[in-house]
């Protein structure tokens, strides 16, 4: 997939193998037939420095680390609703070994057990507000911390989505070696969007269009989500991309954009 080749661009190359250094965009050939190659923009650092690290510096993205020479490969990854995110997580961890660490489950989870963060974070829910940044932030830092992650690396899914919670890892020194921006075109995601429907018996997740159920009594029973419809998509299209654009103010020195 062009996620996975945006990983391993951050990979050595093998012995003796030449390796051409990009002037200020990094390409990668599509997965699919019509797909546009992936743009690095020229990295400017906004003041920001990356804890320091280290190792050596893979020739094909400067402000990167190579995997395998000192740390392991830190990795984020965010995208617009339906872009596509979860299914490039599950083939660049299977890929790459990175332990993949979705905020939302992450939350559900720590909740479930009842752990300190967890109980905070349960009270805010059940009046009907939002977690906090700063005990969302803790959830991830923990589990960031954990050795798993710290021995095999770690794939961040969807996290952080703003401008604070980004500053807030920025402060605990939790910076990623590349950040994968899924851009995918609006009129796309809301076709994808709109036409998702859920089997409530299996979990299991169709398309009308693109994974339509395999039979008409499974096709009878499922379900839309209340916020799966096209007015709801546009409204949530536009508080990610109001968003974005503030994570991309600081992490565009290591940022791939995908289309």
């Amino acid at each position: 997939t062009a996620a996975a080749a945006a990983v391993t661009s951050l990979l050595p190359p093998p012995v003796g193998a030449e390796r051409p250094v990009p002037q200020g965009r990094l390409l990668f050939r599509a997965s699919r037939a019509g797909s546009r190659p992936l743009r690095l923009n020229p990295a400017r650092h906004h003041g920001l420095s990356p804890a320091p690290r280290a190792a050596k510096v893979c020739p094909c993205f400067p402000n990167a680390v190579e995997a395998g020479k000192a740390d392991p490969l830190n990795v984020m990854i965010a995208g617009a609703p339906a872009s596509g995110k979860g299914t490039q997580c599950e083939l660049i961890k299977a890929k790459y070994g990175l332990v993949h660490i979705s905020a939302g489950d992450l939350l559900r989870a720590e909740i479930a057990t009842g752990t300190d963060n967890g109980k905070q974070a349960k009270e805010f829910m059940e009046k009907g507000q939002l977690v906090p940044d700063e005990i969302v932030v803790n959830m991830v830092k923990g589990r960031l911390l954990q050795p798993d992650a710290q021995e095999k690396g770690w794939l961040l899914d969807g996290y952080p989505r703003s401008y604070s919670q980004a500053m807030a890892l920025e402060t605990l020194g939790i910076r990623p070696d590349i950040f994968i921006l899924l851009d995918v075109p609006d009129e796309l995601l809301v076709e994808r969007v709109v036409g998702r429907r859920l089997d409530p018996e299996t979990g299991k997740i169709y398309h009308l269009k693109y994974s339509p159920p395999e039979n008409e009594e499974i096709a009878s029973r499922l379900t839309q989500r209340f916020d799966d419809t096209e007015e709801k998509v546009k409204l949530r299209l536009q508080t990610h991309y109001q968003n974005i654009e503030s994570l991309v103010s600081i992490y565009e020195d290591v940022i791939v954009k995908m289309e």
